[in-house]
């Protein structure tokens, strides 16, 4: 109901296509065009039906200290408001109560005193309904500005006699109502604030200048750049102590770099030569040099920054529920302060003045913005607080459903173990020498997208090795790979492969393979003319986390399987070592699908952990797909939850955090509920027998509460630590 205003008259707006509007960050997307209107336009338009529009939203640094300036001069403006009403009203109300006698004039002097006042401390709140109403639309700046104008408009008429005495009068009411709804809204906005920290510490990490080398006049010289000016390929200089500006990759130099603010590692981490480095990062100690390979939007800062947004402004299922009550609260809320004024007034008896007074009571109470804020409150801190530990959520319906889960699929390459193999054996069965062929096995994976093939190359850059020429290069999922060396075709991959291709396996190279997988090593053939000429067998060690990880989802009573492509062997024996009990290898991409779909027909909601780009079905068929990142790839678009790290703890952090959340989310609800439906009625007089009257003041005091309160629950998320992070 809050942001209806705006999006009812943008979405009017010629060459504007969709608006989203976030009741929590005040911000708006707008999909327009730009040939049909300007964005000068769209300001003008927000400003003409009552809200401030105080400039483009983005990730830059510069441009948000000038939206943050704006927004506490706005701030400013709401205390000196409250100030001047507070006084008036105190003012009013010794005069009105107090023994002084100012002669017959008396109410003229208090609506002379009350009406600038009035004006000043009241006009936001007309302006906003005014502009509501040109929209055909109820808000609550409508519903406030019927009590203050109903309150006023009954003392005016009493003073000059067309309504009851000349001590027939609420001005001090007036002023009182408009003070402390603008107390609400003063207290509102600067908890919404807080909701926001997370952005905006990321949004500060970005560097505004960097120290780019370059040659001048033949001279190699050191010069500080605006960093909208460095290019990718620069050449960046960080000192120790500094920020590192941008991504890139070290060329010259190391040190421990501190990645705690953008990665949620905590431990540092050492940088040397071919490292990649990460924007936003701290330099620890040494001086290094790195040569840029992202700017603007691309580097990995800007794209956490954008997701974490576009998660704070998404909406989760449930959201749909609170829309629903709200879109029938007010002319509801409108019906019942009339039928109680007509209940006391004619059926009771009671004087005008009470009657009206409980209908104004009624009007300012009611509080529909505590359910608009439940849920975007408790979403926007919660994905803030997610971003903190390493944790990239994509969505507010991520969130709502990852408190569901109740079965976990984990991939076991890169997710339940390092994902950096290294070569352990070979096993040569031909009469080529053992670098003929490791030079054969690296000149087809290199190709190869598969962690395996990274563990023949040791883990470093392909490009520093000598190779053949390789023709006919193919990839079959899960099997492995196909090439021609000199017009000999080969054969790499495991027992699928070559019995697809009906290439025979000997006893004894069986029983290599099988000592070898015995050992917690996956093996890989080298076949050729159909027979095998080697077997190569690589170690991928356990992640320090994993055990500790899973043993956590067992005490969330959640149901652990690990499905892998690798062989029965080395699956299990990693699965038992972790403490997996049902383990499906050998599986196929397909295979690995099919087994999410089976899940989720026995009406189990999965979440399946896995890389985004050999798991990327399963990610995307499952109820949530947690993405393992690499800390500089984030873009990950088959993932709802992406971590940073890769660190498995941070899944369950992801998944307990959810759970927190979406508690918070219920009580935020319940508070929201429970706020109206109980001050409703005793605003309508229900305690009156017992002499207990809610006067306006106190509705109007009640309602900036309850908003506040609701804002205050969703705070305290920020003081939640995820159970497996606190045994760390």
């Amino acid at each position: 109901m809050c942001t209806r205003s705006v999006t009812t008259a943008l979405s009017r707006t010629p060459g504007v296509y969709s608006v989203n509007v976030n009741l929590v960050s005040e911000t708006a997307d707008v999909l327009y065009n730009p040939k049909k209107i300007s964005i000068e336009k769209i300001g003008e338009k927000i400003n003409a039906i009552g809200f401030e529009y105080m400039g483009l939203h983005d990730d830059n640094s510069t441009n948000n200290e000038l939206l943050e300036k704006k927004h506490k001069d706005s701030l400013n403006k709401k205390l000196y408001r409250i100030i001047i009403g507070f006084f008036f009203s105190a003012l009013l109300m010794y005069l009105m109560f107090s023994d002084i006698d100012l002669g017959p004039h008396m109410s003229y002097i208090l609506l002379a005193i009350t009406i600038i006042p009035l004006i000043y401390v009241t006009y936001p709140i007309f302006k906003s309904g005014f502009n509501a109403l040109k929209l055909h639309n109820l808000n609550m700046d409508v519903m406030y500005s019927l009590g203050i104008g109903v309150s006023f408009i009954v003392s005016v008429l009493s003073t000059f006699h067309l309504l009851g005495t000349s001590h027939f009068m609420l001005y001090d009411t007036s002023i009182m109502l408009g003070s402390f709804l603008m107390l609400g809204k003063y207290l509102e906005d600067r908890a919404k604030s807080k909701t926001s920290d997370a952005i905006n510490s990321l949004v500060k990490l970005k560097s505004t200048t960097a120290i780019v080398e370059k040659i001048v006049d033949g001279k190699l010289v050191q010069q500080e750049q605006n960093i909208n000016d460095v290019l990718k390929g620069n050449v960046v200089v960080v000192k120790p102590g500094e920020k590192i500006p941008l991504d890139g990759v070290l060329i010259e130099g190391k040190s421990y770099v501190d990645e705690s603010l953008v990665t949620g590692e905590s431990k540092p981490v050492l940088k040397q030569k071919d490292s990649q480095v990460i924007g936003g990062s701290i330099n620890k100690d040494g001086t290094f040099k790195f040569k840029v390979t992202n700017t603007g939007d691309k580097t990995v800062l800007s794209q956490i920054i954008n997701m974490v947004q576009e998660a704070q402004n998404s909406n989760p299922p449930i959201q749909k529920l609170a829309d629903k009550v709200i879109t029938y609260f007010i002319p509801t809320i409108l019906v019942i302060a009339i039928i109680a004024f007509l209940i006391w007034y004619f059926v009771l008896g009671s004087p005008f003045l009470f009657s009206l007074s409980i209908f104004i009571s009624i009007v300012v109470v009611a509080c529909p913005c505590s359910l608009g804020l439940a849920i975007p409150t408790a979403l926007t801190v919660g994905v803030g607080q997610a971003a903190k530990y390493g944790i990239l959520i994509k969505d507010g319906q991520t969130i709502e459903v990852s408190d569901k889960i109740n079965s976990v699929l984990l991939d076991k390459t890169g997710t339940i173990t390092e994902g950096k193999p290294t070569l352990s054996n070979m096993i040569n069965y031909s009469s080529k020498t053992d670098e003929e062929i490791i030079r054969i096995l690296r000149s087809i994976e290199q190709y190869s997208q598969h962690p395996l093939s990274s563990a023949l190359f040791n883990n470093e850059d392909k490009s520093n090795f000598e190779l053949y020429d390789v023709e006919d290069f193919e990839n079959i999922s899960g099997m492995g790979v196909v090439g021609k060396i000199n017009d000999i075709e080969y054969f790499i991959g495991n027992r699928k492969l070559l019995n697809e291709y009906d290439i025979t396996i000997d006893g004894h190279v069986i029983s290599d393979l099988e000592n070898q997988e015995s050992d917690m090593k996956t093996s890989i053939m080298l076949a050729s003319n159909e027979k095998v000429l080697a077997l190569v067998s690589v170690e991928d060690a356990i992640k320090e986390n994993s055990i500790k990880a899973i043993d956590q989802l067992h005490k969330m009573n959640i149901e652990t399987s690990m499905i892998s492509g690798d062989n029965k062997n080395t699956s299990e024996i990693v699965a038992r070592k972790v403490g997996i009990a049902n383990v499906i290898s050998e599986a196929l991409p397909q295979e690995k699908l099919d087994y999410v779909k089976k899940l989720q027909k026995e009406n189990r909601i999965v979440a399946f952990i896995g890389d985004g780009i050999n798991d990327a079905p399963s990610l995307t068929k499952a109820d949530v797909g947690i993405a393992i990142g690499t800390g500089t790839d984030v873009a990950i678009e088959s993932g709802d939850m992406i971590l940073i790290n890769g660190d498995l703890t941070s899944a369950v952090a992801g998944l307990q955090l959810s759970k927190k959340v979406m508690g918070r989310v219920k009580l935020n609800l319940f508070w929201a509920f429970i706020y109206n439906i109980i001050l409703i009625p005793i605003a309508g007089g229900v305690l009156i027998p017992w002499n207990i009257i809610f006067r306006p003041e106190y509705s109007a005091f009640a309602m900036a509460l309850s908003s506040v309160t609701v804002i205050t629950l969703s705070l305290l998320l920020k003081r939640y630590t995820p159970e497996i992070l606190k045994e760390k």
